[in-house]
């Protein structure tokens, strides 16, 4: 296929392209820069025209949407920056799409739900945001699917990857220089590593059956299981991780935005087609960590 990548220079777009391109497709990758970068194309995924230009050019077989605008607490801040990135330009980027026949898969989240149900919240379940983000990027997916007949949502959660700015990363810059490390312990999810999920993104756009997808390793835990995992497996064996509450969090840190306590994702779309074989999240972890570690980063 012809794959043409938003986003492309960021933490998920940058494994989309050497994974989509070692498995033979040709990626066309661009990124919201002022110019391009490398080989990556310029491109305002709010500008209707410069969007439509770019993909009529190169007319992709299907658009990999990874660009968003994802700090969730600078969404809470100015929710029309949010809704013009996450919602507007999700629209634009599928209307050019549809113009071309092109499929698209656009990537969502697991804020898209409120984190009161308790159990895994499958694909059927109804959304109900509680902050800007999630609202944002719920009317991204309608705007997808309303712009597009040939869409794929593809809702993910608490994405890491080497090339980025992740929670490991976090964790372990704290971990040298920190006493503890304090970290919420009353939010549930999965951590997902990026390779993951191209690889099951590659698996759901070989077939036509398009809709929402959930996609993330395998298991659960608390921020504060995945923080203790990533010390703990990066050689600080006493180092306190302390719970704390969400809470306690945005005191502490100023954050103004509402989490869902409870996000754990079912994968029931794969599930029902016995295609579910997302590793467990620690597994996952695991190679995070060695290649970071082949790529200079920790």
């Amino acid at each position: 296929m012809r794959i043409l990548i938003t986003g492309a220079a960021g933490m998920l777009g940058t494994d989309a392209r050497r994974i989509l391109g070692e498995l033979g497709h040709e990626v066309i990758p661009t990124d919201s820069g002022p110019a391009a970068i490398g080989d990556i194309l310029a491109m305002d995924i709010t500008d209707y025209a410069a969007v439509r230009s770019m993909i009529a050019a190169h007319k992709p077989d299907l658009v990999l949407h990874g660009a968003a605008y994802t700090n969730v607490d600078g969404c809470e801040r100015d929710p029309d920056l949010a809704f013009r990135v996450n919602a507007l330009g999700t629209g634009v980027v599928a209307a050019a799409a549809e113009e071309v026949g092109a499929a698209l898969a656009a990537i969502s989240t697991d804020f898209v739900f409120d984190g009161e149900k308790g159990a895994p919240y499958t694909e059927f379940d109804t959304p109900n945001p509680i902050s800007h983000y999630g609202a944002s990027k719920l009317a991204g997916e309608r705007l997808a699917m309303q712009n597009c007949r040939r869409t794929y949502v593809v809702r993910t959660s608490w994405l890491y990857g080497v090339y980025g700015k992740p929670f490991p990363y976090a964790m372990l810059n704290f971990a040298k220089t920190k006493p503890e490390l304090p970290v919420v312990a009353d939010q549930y999810g999965t951590p997902t590593f990026t390779c993951d999920l191209v690889r099951a993104i590659h698996t759901i756009v070989q077939q036509p059956i398009y809709g929402v997808y959930h996609v993330s390793n395998a298991g659960q835990t608390s921020w504060h299981g995945f923080a203790e995992a990533i010390v703990r497996k990066c050689g600080y064996a006493d180092l306190p991780v302390k719970p704390i509450t969400s809470d306690e969090y945005a005191e502490r840190f100023g954050s103004p935005t509402r989490r869902p306590r409870y996000s754990v994702m079912r994968h029931y779309m794969l599930e029902l087609q016995g295609k579910d074989d997302l590793r467990p999240w620690e597994d996952a972890l695991d190679e995070f960590l060695a290649a970071a570690r082949a790529a200079g980063k920790i």
